[in-house]
């Protein structure tokens, strides 16, 4: 990433921190004088229920050609599904996604990373297995919840083996990720 890609990207964080009250997802035109035009998104806080609706209606109302389109991680995870339905809508609208310096991504929040066209850890990305609301087990995920983390890592071009490191981890656990294994991964 050059280096005025990575000022942009600063300059997106520096100004979608400075609101005074901050929602879990944000989307917000930024303009700036080296990058151009550019759509930031900030994903914070838990991925919950509604913030895929969240991204949806902020995307909407930002239509219009942008140079760029940057999704800003700092989230502990959350809803599984939600972050999966989240990631479809960042690949298929075309956004790069960054994990800033300050930045932390984990648990769900995995799967908003892989989504992006490029992608940037410059925090960290912390693994464990997800909590499911039948048992904390990987078995649990097949009983009535409709969404195939495996399908969606193959879609975005990530290795399925993601899913094993992460059904390795107990969900009271966090394990971050080293820059080689988001190399391995194909998440930097």
């Amino acid at each position: 990433m050059s280096r005025t890609a990575i000022r942009a990207a600063v300059f997106c964080l520096a100004t979608l921190c400075s609101a005074a009250t901050f929602a879990k997802v944000e989307v917000q035109p930024v303009q700036n004088t080296k990058a151009g035009r550019i759509l930031a998104v900030q994903v914070s806080e838990d991925i919950a229920p509604g913030d895929y609706e969240a991204l949806m209606k902020g995307l909407r109302a930002n239509p219009g050609k942008f140079d760029r389109k940057l999704a800003l991680l700092d989230s502990i995870g959350g809803g599984v599904t939600e972050a999966i339905r989240m990631g479809r809508l960042l690949r298929e609208t075309g956004f790069d996604v960054m994990v800033p310096t300050n930045g932390v991504c984990q648990g769900s929040c995995v799967y908003l990373l892989a989504a992006g066209r490029t992608k940037t850890v410059r925090g960290y990305v912390g693994l464990h297995r997800p909590y499911f609301p039948h048992g904390d087990s990987a078995l649990a995920a097949s009983t009535g919840i409709g969404y195939s983390p495996t399908a969606y890592l193959r879609d975005m071009n990530v290795p399925v083996s993601l899913l094993d490191t992460m059904n390795s981890i107990d969900p009271t656990h966090m394990r971050v990720l080293t820059k080689d294994e988001l190399a391995k991964y194909r998440l930097n």
